[in-house]
């Protein structure tokens, strides 16, 4: 039961946080987007991956079934296949074999995948020639593997073009995009995009902070969904993948307004640079087609990326559980002799995107005084914590059931720390005390991170710590890597030693 003091204070909390400026039309628009897409470059990389492994298999089947595995060169068969298979996808990179519109045009493309193919066996006769071993090697097995390498790459790529083309009708292969600004420049840009040959840009929307005397509210057949503030909500739920500005460079003020509110978003950012007079140099440009954009803002973890950091969860996780199942599970007996009650406790969190999360920790109150909305943090020597909750907490063996979030994903190992929801100091809600605190979820929390190892860990008492620890968050978000983030959690243990702001 709460005191009417802390109802007060709850609804002066309340009042405090903005309104959702969602309208309920916009809001059925972003709701028919939940679902989640592939990028193109994941399809695309995907297919390089699954051709290398056709043409590699497919040249050890006919080396195992012909010449045989005792051969003497029982090294060198599988040497050579490896590297001419690596070497023909490389050599389909270079000419743009890998592009989406040469995957949904094999047919138009089967002259280049012939080329290629023919090129990289020429390049192995002569290699072999040159080196003087070529009678060594089987030319049935040569001309063999070149016959099915070829017709399994033809194969595969009729198969990837039918299955993409389903892709796109239903969904599931596109970018999202949202356009910033409306008028007759959006139009502009509207049309250019939707002129591109396979465009495999959606747009969703227009969002403009304008009047509907200034801006129209439907432009190029696309509705005026909101204001930019509302724009955040909508690109949360629709997972919107670009948002594209279309105001002129000129227009400094109100671009930097715009981005102001919008870099806490984990997506791209586009300056539309279509209809602009100031060019600059090519490379200075992304493009959508022919359509060129000046980069503002890109997704701190994207594409392979982001399938690295998962690989990386996964592994380490993993081996996190293996080596520490005794810790927990002695832990977990302790809490039970300690007090009554589970052993888990679990709190609602912010994540990726802002959603909210369920983070699993060690029990380390009782269970009549837990906190799930972490409104009073807990302090020194609180008497709230049992005898075994002080040990886990000083030396951070409370998060050790984190590896499972990890594991399952929603956390990672090394990311900004998630904090409650409702977390506060100082009767004011975290997102109150920094300005652009949501930018620390454009990214997958973590169990540590390069907050944690520097210090900032522990209570949140004071706004200092609070921004503080936000700083080193953005500082890991704009500076990630895989090597970052093995520096985090090997140095993680050692910083552990010191427990002077945990408790």
């Amino acid at each position: 039961m709460h005191s009417d003091e802390e109802r007060a204070s709850g609804d002066t909390r309340q009042q405090r946080r903005p309104a959702a400026q969602l309208g309920p039309i916009a809001r059925q628009v972003a709701r028919q987007y939940r679902r989640d897409t592939m990028s193109p470059v994941m399809v695309s990389g995907v297919m390089r991956l699954i051709e290398f492994a056709a043409l590699v298999l497919a040249g050890l089947q006919i080396y195992a079934g012909h010449v045989g595995l005792g051969t003497h060169l029982f090294w060198q068969y599988p040497l050579i296949i490896v590297c001419v298979a690596l070497l023909a996808v490389v050599l389909m990179e270079f000419c743009d074999c890998y592009q989406m519109p040469a995957l949904r045009s094999p047919l138009s493309q089967a002259w280049r995948i012939l080329a290629v193919w023919s090129a990289t066996f020429a390049l192995l006769t002569v290699a072999l020639f040159f080196l003087k071993i070529s009678s060594q090697f089987s030319r049935f097995w040569l001309g063999a593997w070149y016959v099915s390498g070829l017709g399994l790459l033809l194969l595969l790529r009729l198969a990837a073009a039918r299955l993409i083309r389903r892709w796109a009708r239903n969904g599931r292969i596109e970018r999202r995009a949202v356009i910033v600004g409306g008028g007759r420049r959006a139009e502009t840009l509207i049309r250019a995009i939707e002129q591109q040959p396979y465009n495999d840009i959606r747009i969703c929307g227009i969002f403009d902070d304008r009047d509907d005397t200034r801006s129209p509210p439907v432009v190029a057949g696309y509705p005026k969904l909101g204001t930019v503030d509302a724009l955040i909500e909508f690109a949360r739920i629709a997972r919107i993948d670009m948002l594209i500005v279309s105001l002129p460079v000129t227009a400094e003020a109100r671009v930097l307004a715009m981005l102001r509110k919008l870099w806490v978003l984990p997506i791209d950012i586009r300056l539309s640079a279509h209809s602009e007079q100031l060019r600059f140099r090519p490379r200075a440009y992304s493009y959508i087609g022919s359509v060129p954009m000046l980069d503002i803002l890109d997704r701190p973890i994207n594409d392979w990326d982001s399938v690295a950091k998962r690989a990386f969860d996964i592994v380490f996780s993993l081996l996190g559980i293996v080596v520490f199942s005794p810790v927990m599970l002695a832990t977990a007996v302790a809490i039970k002799l300690d007090s009554k009650g589970p052993v888990l406790f679990k709190q609602k969190r912010h994540g990726f995107n802002n959603e909210v999360i369920e983070v699993y920790k060690f029990r380390s109150m009782y269970v009549d005084q837990c906190d799930p909305t972490a409104r009073n943090p807990v302090t020194k020597g609180d008497p709230r914590v049992t005898r075994v909750g002080r040990f886990i907490r000083r030396t951070s063996i409370d998060e050790l059931p984190q590896f499972f979030n990890a594991l399952f994903g929603s956390l990672s190992l090394v990311g900004p720390r998630p904090h409650a929801v409702a977390a506060e100091a100082h009767n004011r809600l975290f997102d109150e005390v920094v300005d652009g605190y949501f930018a620390r979820h454009r990214v997958k929390p973590g169990i540590t991170g390069w907050a944690q190892i520097n210090g900032w860990r522990g209570e949140l008492d004071t706004e200092e710590k609070i921004r503080k620890r936000v700083e080193y968050d953005l500082y890991y978000i704009e500076n990630w890597s895989l090597l970052f983030d093995l520096k985090i959690l090997f140095l993680t243990p050692l910083r552990l030693l010191n427990a002077e702001n945990a408790y």
